[in-house]
């Protein structure tokens, strides 16, 4: 049984600026991190941005959990998603 994927506004924006080689290799694994979602996540020390994060190559997907849905915050690159 696997979640269901919810995304926000910010994290559509996010994910219409990647290039389309991205966005492929994005929904794949998040097909995949979605039927055990704990399994491949870290949780995250600062609950301002989110509770828990996904790594995807150079991406990091920033999400909380609400009982078997997976609310996606943010989609960015590594070196922009934790700053302010």
């Amino acid at each position: 049984m696997g979640h269901k994927l919810l995304y926000t506004k910010s994290a559509v924006k996010d994910i219409q600026k990647l290039d389309t080689v991205v966005k492929k290799r994005l929904k794949s694994k998040l097909e995949t991190y979605a039927k055990n979602p704990l399994f491949y996540a870290k949780k995250l020390i600062d609950f301002s941005l989110g509770a828990y994060r996904w790594r995807i190559g150079n991406y990091r997907i920033v999400f909380d959990i609400d009982r078997d849905v997976i609310v996606i915050l943010r989609v960015r690159h590594r070196r922009e998603i934790y700053r302010n």
